[in-house]
Protein backbone atom coordinates (compact mmCIF):
# COMPACT_ATOMS: atom_id res chain seq x y z
CA UNK A 1 0.00 0.00 0.00
CA UNK A 2 1.18 3.48 -0.90
CA UNK A 3 1.90 6.13 1.91
CA UNK A 4 -0.79 8.27 2.15
CA UNK A 5 0.11 11.75 0.90
CA UNK A 6 -1.88 15.54 1.20
CA UNK A 7 -3.31 16.29 -2.32
CA UNK A 8 -4.24 19.37 -3.61
CA UNK A 9 -7.47 19.22 -5.16
CA UNK A 10 -7.94 20.60 -8.56
CA UNK A 11 -10.26 23.24 -8.79
CA UNK A 12 -12.46 24.68 -11.62
CA UNK A 13 -14.85 27.38 -12.44
CA UNK A 14 -17.42 25.60 -11.05
CA UNK A 15 -15.55 25.53 -7.70
CA UNK A 16 -16.04 21.98 -7.12
CA UNK A 17 -13.14 20.33 -5.62
CA UNK A 18 -12.13 17.29 -7.45
CA UNK A 19 -8.86 14.41 -7.20
CA UNK A 20 -6.01 16.46 -8.83
CA UNK A 21 -5.78 13.76 -11.63
CA UNK A 22 -8.73 15.17 -13.99
CA UNK A 23 -7.47 18.39 -14.19
CA UNK A 24 -9.29 21.12 -16.13
CA UNK A 25 -10.32 18.95 -19.43
CA UNK A 26 -14.06 19.31 -19.47
CA UNK A 27 -13.86 15.49 -21.15
CA UNK A 28 -12.21 13.96 -18.04
CA UNK A 29 -13.72 16.44 -15.31
CA UNK A 30 -17.45 15.03 -16.16
CA UNK A 31 -15.78 11.19 -16.74
CA UNK A 32 -14.07 12.21 -12.89
CA UNK A 33 -17.87 12.83 -11.47
CA UNK A 34 -20.24 10.86 -13.57
CA UNK A 35 -18.34 7.97 -13.54
CA UNK A 36 -14.98 7.41 -11.83
CA UNK A 37 -15.42 5.30 -8.77
CA UNK A 38 -19.21 4.79 -9.24
CA UNK A 39 -20.15 1.39 -8.21
CA UNK A 40 -21.41 -1.11 -11.19
CA UNK A 41 -22.23 -4.29 -11.29
CA UNK A 42 -23.21 -3.98 -14.66
CA UNK A 43 -21.21 -6.62 -17.17
CA UNK A 44 -21.72 -4.79 -20.00
CA UNK A 45 -20.10 -1.66 -18.71
CA UNK A 46 -17.48 -4.30 -17.21
CA UNK A 47 -16.91 -5.64 -20.15
CA UNK A 48 -16.54 -1.56 -21.76
CA UNK A 49 -13.98 -0.63 -19.60
CA UNK A 50 -11.83 -3.86 -19.96
CA UNK A 51 -11.36 -3.29 -23.88
CA UNK A 52 -10.68 0.27 -23.01
CA UNK A 53 -8.74 -0.11 -19.65
CA UNK A 54 -6.78 -2.80 -22.40
CA UNK A 55 -6.56 -0.21 -24.94
CA UNK A 56 -5.01 2.13 -22.63
CA UNK A 57 -2.10 0.32 -22.11
CA UNK A 58 1.13 1.83 -22.52
CA UNK A 59 -0.68 5.27 -22.77
CA UNK A 60 -2.73 7.90 -21.07
CA UNK A 61 -6.59 7.43 -19.82
CA UNK A 62 -7.22 10.82 -21.73
CA UNK A 63 -6.05 9.52 -24.60
CA UNK A 64 -8.56 6.68 -24.75
CA UNK A 65 -11.26 8.80 -23.24
CA UNK A 66 -11.09 10.75 -26.43
CA UNK A 67 -11.39 8.04 -28.84
CA UNK A 68 -14.43 6.14 -26.84
CA UNK A 69 -17.34 7.01 -28.97
CA UNK A 70 -15.00 5.67 -31.89
CA UNK A 71 -14.36 2.27 -29.68
CA UNK A 72 -18.13 2.08 -28.71
CA UNK A 73 -18.86 1.88 -32.82
CA UNK A 74 -15.77 0.01 -33.60
CA UNK A 75 -16.83 -2.75 -30.82
CA UNK A 76 -20.16 -3.09 -31.64
CA UNK A 77 -21.31 -0.95 -28.93
CA UNK A 78 -19.55 -3.07 -26.42
CA UNK A 79 -21.54 -5.92 -27.21
CA UNK A 80 -19.56 -8.82 -25.97
CA UNK A 81 -21.57 -11.43 -27.89
CA UNK A 82 -20.58 -9.65 -30.96
CA UNK A 83 -17.29 -8.60 -30.14
CA UNK A 84 -16.29 -12.21 -29.64
CA UNK A 85 -17.78 -13.36 -32.78
CA UNK A 86 -15.26 -10.95 -35.08
CA UNK A 87 -13.47 -12.18 -38.04
CA UNK A 88 -10.15 -11.66 -39.45
CA UNK A 89 -11.95 -9.44 -41.64
CA UNK A 90 -13.68 -7.59 -38.75
CA UNK A 91 -9.51 -7.20 -37.36
CA UNK A 92 -8.46 -5.67 -40.64
CA UNK A 93 -11.32 -3.46 -40.56
CA UNK A 94 -10.22 -2.26 -37.05
CA UNK A 95 -6.72 -1.82 -37.99
CA UNK A 96 -7.84 0.74 -40.94
CA UNK A 97 -10.18 2.88 -38.19
CA UNK A 98 -8.12 5.91 -37.40
CA UNK A 99 -11.06 6.02 -34.27
CA UNK A 100 -8.94 3.59 -32.11
CA UNK A 101 -5.69 2.96 -31.35
CA UNK A 102 -4.30 0.55 -34.27
CA UNK A 103 -2.30 -1.59 -32.48
CA UNK A 104 -2.69 -5.20 -33.73
CA UNK A 105 -2.19 -7.11 -29.81
CA UNK A 106 -4.48 -5.07 -28.78
CA UNK A 107 -7.04 -5.45 -31.34
CA UNK A 108 -6.61 -9.72 -30.98
CA UNK A 109 -6.98 -9.55 -27.35
CA UNK A 110 -10.01 -7.14 -26.94
CA UNK A 111 -11.49 -10.12 -29.67
CA UNK A 112 -9.90 -12.73 -27.27
CA UNK A 113 -10.89 -11.06 -24.14
CA UNK A 114 -14.62 -11.03 -25.37
CA UNK A 115 -14.60 -15.13 -25.60
CA UNK A 116 -12.93 -15.54 -22.39
CA UNK A 117 -14.88 -12.75 -20.79
CA UNK A 118 -18.55 -14.81 -22.25
CA UNK A 119 -16.75 -18.25 -20.09
CA UNK A 120 -16.17 -16.19 -17.28
CA UNK A 121 -19.89 -15.33 -17.51
CA UNK A 122 -20.94 -18.93 -18.01
CA UNK A 123 -18.81 -20.23 -15.10
CA UNK A 124 -19.89 -17.40 -12.41
CA UNK A 125 -23.07 -16.30 -13.50
CA UNK A 126 -21.70 -12.74 -14.28
CA UNK A 127 -18.28 -11.52 -14.96
CA UNK A 128 -19.34 -8.75 -12.29
CA UNK A 129 -19.46 -12.00 -9.98
CA UNK A 130 -16.28 -13.29 -10.80
CA UNK A 131 -14.62 -9.79 -9.95
CA UNK A 132 -16.33 -9.38 -6.84
CA UNK A 133 -15.46 -12.96 -5.61
CA UNK A 134 -11.95 -11.50 -4.99
CA UNK A 135 -13.07 -8.44 -2.81
CA UNK A 136 -13.35 -8.62 0.99
CA UNK A 137 -16.78 -9.77 1.89
CA UNK A 138 -17.50 -9.34 -2.05
CA UNK A 139 -17.90 -5.72 -1.36
CA UNK A 140 -16.01 -2.28 -3.01
CA UNK A 141 -13.30 -1.31 -1.27
CA UNK A 142 -13.84 2.22 0.14
CA UNK A 143 -11.10 3.20 2.17
CA UNK A 144 -8.30 5.70 0.59
CA UNK A 145 -4.56 4.98 1.01
CA UNK A 146 -3.41 7.73 -1.38
CA UNK A 147 -2.39 7.21 -4.92
CA UNK A 148 -1.25 4.00 -5.71
CA UNK A 149 -1.14 1.39 -9.00
CA UNK A 150 -2.21 -1.88 -7.08
CA UNK A 151 -3.43 -3.45 -4.51
CA UNK A 152 -3.41 -7.25 -3.35
CA UNK A 153 -6.93 -7.35 -4.97
CA UNK A 154 -5.43 -6.49 -8.51
CA UNK A 155 -2.46 -8.39 -7.79
CA UNK A 156 -5.23 -11.80 -7.46
CA UNK A 157 -7.10 -10.70 -10.31
CA UNK A 158 -4.75 -9.76 -12.87
CA UNK A 159 -2.92 -13.42 -12.12
CA UNK A 160 -5.81 -14.97 -12.06
CA UNK A 161 -7.07 -13.53 -15.61
CA UNK A 162 -3.71 -14.15 -17.23
CA UNK A 163 -3.83 -17.81 -16.28
CA UNK A 164 -7.72 -17.56 -18.03
CA UNK A 165 -5.97 -16.31 -20.89
CA UNK A 166 -6.78 -12.55 -20.91
CA UNK A 167 -4.40 -10.22 -21.85
CA UNK A 168 -2.91 -6.58 -21.40
CA UNK A 169 -4.94 -7.04 -18.21
CA UNK A 170 -1.76 -6.87 -15.82
CA UNK A 171 -2.35 -5.66 -12.49
CA UNK A 172 -1.91 -1.86 -13.07
CA UNK A 173 -4.62 -2.26 -15.54
CA UNK A 174 -6.86 -3.94 -13.65
CA UNK A 175 -6.32 -1.61 -10.85
CA UNK A 176 -7.71 1.45 -13.45
CA UNK A 177 -10.41 -0.76 -14.11
CA UNK A 178 -11.47 -1.37 -10.16
CA UNK A 179 -11.17 2.27 -9.93
CA UNK A 180 -13.20 3.02 -13.05
CA UNK A 181 -15.87 0.58 -12.16
CA UNK A 182 -16.29 1.70 -8.63
CA UNK A 183 -14.74 -1.48 -6.73
CA UNK A 184 -12.15 1.10 -4.78
CA UNK A 185 -12.99 4.25 -4.07
CA UNK A 186 -10.01 6.14 -4.64
CA UNK A 187 -11.32 9.78 -4.88
CA UNK A 188 -9.29 11.62 -2.25
CA UNK A 189 -10.65 13.03 0.55
CA UNK A 190 -10.91 16.37 -0.18
CA UNK A 191 -12.80 15.94 -3.37
CA UNK A 192 -16.59 16.87 -3.83
CA UNK A 193 -17.11 13.61 -5.72
CA UNK A 194 -15.79 11.16 -2.94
Amino acid sequence: MAKKTAEKPALIPDGKKRCPWCGTDPLYTKYHDEEWGKVTHDDKVLFEFLTLESAQAGLSWITILRRRDNYKKAFANFDVEKVAAFTEKDQARLMQDEGIIRNRLKIASAISNAKLFIEVQKEFGSFNNYLYSFMPNGKPIITYNGPQVSTPESDAISKDMKKRGFKFFGTTICYAHMQATGMVNDHSPQCDFR
